[in-house]
């Protein structure tokens, strides 16, 4: 069983590409066995489906707030939801999105989801900065299409586990300083040095979630990559180990609503 966390992006490319940590869990420490990157979803597609065993904790959403899905009338139930935005197009679920946002009042433009606020998430019907929404419709197919099981959600092979993550619920649980900037004239020595705090509050296991990681020769790797996506994959690395120890309790999820899904290692 691989343990992978993965930073997607929906758009990959050589410049910004899907970043996969892989690692393995030994005893009570997970090893970082390596990064993996794909600079396109059919190539990422590819390697879930030739992949026979895996845990995912992947950095997007699997669903969208049930005020929001009610509010336009679509499907209640998950699998229905989902074939139901596989016929939209981007362009549509942008619509859809800013349809209900100007709707809506001033402080309310934002329909949530019950986990984002605790998991200090953007909500999932965002669709610029970041487009989350954009995501979710973006790799939810790809998962499916590797027939993944989503806990609570979907049942598929139960070989391939699908949950969803947020690294910067654990960053933030660490320091609220900025770590990360796509562009290369902001990756600055402050940034730097906030990754490095990061970094060695995971290394030690001084987490909430109490799980030590051995970066092994990658550290520096870490530390040096200014996008911050590297880092990203080990903090959902991070937590799908942490899933893996609690694979007898449901990978540690609450009882949660199963229209909208839940980001594992989330309180309530």
């Amino acid at each position: 069983m691989i343990l992978a966390g993965v930073d997607f992006t929906s758009s990959p490319s050589k410049r910004k590409p899907v970043v996969v940590a892989t690692g393995e869990l030994r005893s009570e420490q997970l090893y970082l066995t390596g990064f993996k990157t794909f600079i396109s979803l059919t190539q990422f597609a590819e390697w879930l489906q030739a992949e026979p065993a895996w845990l995912a904790a992947c950095d997007l959403p699997f669903s969208l707030p049930r005020g929001f899905v009610e509010w336009h009338g679509w499907p209640c139930r998950y699998p229905e939801l989902i074939q139901h935005l596989q016929q939209l197009s981007r362009d549509q679920l942008r619509a859809a999105c800013k349809a209900y946002c100007d709707a809506h009042p001033p402080g309310q433009k934002f329909a949530h989801r019950q986990t984002d606020r605790p998991a200090g998430s953007s909500p999932s019907m965002k669709w610029i900065n970041p487009p989350v929404a954009i995501m979710l419709h973006a790799g939810v197919p790809l998962l499916l299409g590797a027939n993944a099981s989503l806990p609570g959600m979907r049942s598929g092979d139960p070989q391939r586990i699908a949950l969803e993550a947020y690294p910067g619920m654990v960053a933030r649980s660490i320091t609220n300083a900025s770590y990360k900037n796509d562009q290369k004239q902001k990756q600055n020595e402050a940034r730097l040095q906030a990754r490095r705090q990061i970094l060695l509050a995971v290394q030690r296991g001084e987490t909430r979630w109490g799980l030590p990681v051995d970066c092994n020769d990658f550290a520096d790797e870490i530390i040096q990559d200014g996008s911050g996506d590297c880092l990203d994959a080990l903090l959902c690395l991070l937590l799908a180990g942490w899933a893996w120890q609690r694979k007898e309790q449901n990978w540690g999820l609450p009882a949660f609503d199963t229209l909208e899904g839940w980001i594992v290692g989330c309180d309530l």
